[in-house]
């Protein structure tokens, strides 16, 4: 007869989820937790609390990150597990924070079950990944991978002209530099999915294998102002003509080169802005992604080729890069953990990739590291509509727990 699975408790997961949502609830169910805000600041006093009563030891590291270690019976880099606690505005109630509670969760089931783990569990809280208040997002997971530069994090400034420092010092959370992560036999992050995928295919839990590689580049059309009523139409060199042109070629290019490829024009300017001037110049963003860095290098190409496709109205056209990154893959051996846990426990399950960015894509380069989806209703995040059920919340707990157990088994 096998053996029946060890279980997660559902109506605790359910509660504390509904509990850390009190810091910061807004009327529409919804939560604001800017990172060492005053609500993130209370909220990082109860999972204190919450991991000293399981008799935790609750460490922080010079940016804010904190670390609840339940000890090993072997003195070895610890299995971690978490995410971030802190929110956008108006944001929802499991976004960061279920990954956070799923750590909590799976150290009491281990402790009340007279578990004695080989190698230790840390739970771990990431200090402002939203980048809500202080840009940019993942900020404290890109200083511990070395993506970011410390001092230059340090000085960043909210909407207050407050910098992440002085808040970083006043929240109480600015702990010592030796205490942050090093080294760990494992990250395992789970967070909702953001999106439709997961509810759409009617699927439980989505094993991630990467977050996708993007680029994003800002496209500038310069032409002429004149008087929209006196100039000929084809004597004028309109810039958001031109533009406009060149966003119908952008969606048929792009449109058809993967199936799988995702591209936004997000941000539009038209300058002077007045009904009754020819527009001189029009500035737009164009961000793809996608898992395979061929697709996005083909988009690439594809922009810098826009000045010359013969559309532009007479105008000059300019591509600047904003940003880019590679896809970061994570580790096929906790992925296929993941995946075997999610068979066992009778789930279903399919492989996927995260269009978002985590702090998982940081640690990453320097832990073994996977990352584990539970479906969002409608797609809703980021908003107070953001929802997935408790059912699927326990799911994926109990997949993590039993990876968890997998991985102390070795």
């Amino acid at each position: 007869m096998q053996k029946q699975k060890l279980m997660i408790n559902g109506e605790r997961l359910k509660q504390e989820l509904e509990r850390f949502a009190d810091f910061g609830r807004t009327e529409n169910n919804g939560v604001t937790r800017l990172s060492l805000s005053e609500e993130d600041i209370r909220v990082r006093d109860y999972f204190r609390a919450c991991c000293e009563e399981l008799g935790l030891l609750v460490k922080v590291d010079d940016i804010g990150c904190m670390y609840a270690t339940l000890e090993g019976t072997e003195n070895k880099p610890p299995i971690l597990i978490g995410s971030h606690l802190d929110s956008v505005k108006k944001g929802g109630r499991f976004d960061g924070v279920l990954g956070v509670v799923t750590g909590l969760e799976v150290v009491r089931t281990i402790i009340e079950n007279n578990i004695k783990p080989r190698i230790p569990i840390t739970i771990v809280n990431f200090t402002n990944e939203e980048g809500a208040r202080f840009e940019p997002s993942m900020m404290a997971s890109g200083v511990l991978s070395g993506k970011f530069d410390k001092s230059v994090m340090l000085k960043k400034i909210d909407s207050e002209g407050v910098t992440f420092e002085e808040a970083l010092i006043a929240s109480g959370y600015k702990g010592e530099v030796e205490n942050r992560l090093k080294e760990a036999a494992a990250f395992l992050e789970m967070h909702i999915e953001q999106g439709p995928i997961l509810e759409k295919e009617a699927f439980s839990i989505g094993v991630v294998e990467c977050v996708v590689g993007m680029a994003c580049y800002e496209i500038e059309v310069t032409g002429e102002s004149d008087h929209a009523g006196t100039t000929p139409m084809n004597m004028r060199k309109d810039a958001l003509f031109a533009a406009n042109n060149l966003i119908n070629e952008i969606r048929s290019h792009l449109g058809t080169l993967d199936n799988e490829l995702v591209f936004t024009i997000g941000r539009v300017n038209v300058y002077p802005s007045i009904h009754t001037v020819i527009p001189n110049k029009v500035v737009f963003t164009l961000e793809a992604r996608h898992k395979d860095m061929e697709i996005v290098n083909a988009v690439k190409d594809f922009i810098h080729s826009l000045p010359h496709l013969g559309v532009n109205e007479g105008c000059e056209v300019k591509t600047t890069k904003l940003w880019e990154r590679d896809t970061v893959w994570f580790e096929p051996e906790i992925c296929k953990l993941l995946e075997q846990s999610a068979e066992s426990l009778g789930y279903s399950n399919k492989r996927m990739v995260s269009g978002a960015g985590h702090d998982a894509q940081f640690i990453a380069s320097y832990v073994p590291t996977a990352m584990l989806f539970v479906p969002s209703i409608n797609g809703k995040s980021h908003c107070e509509e953001e929802l997935t059920t408790w059912e699927d919340c326990e799911k994926g707990v109990n997949v993590i727990l039993d990876t968890v157990l997998t991985l102390l088994s070795k």
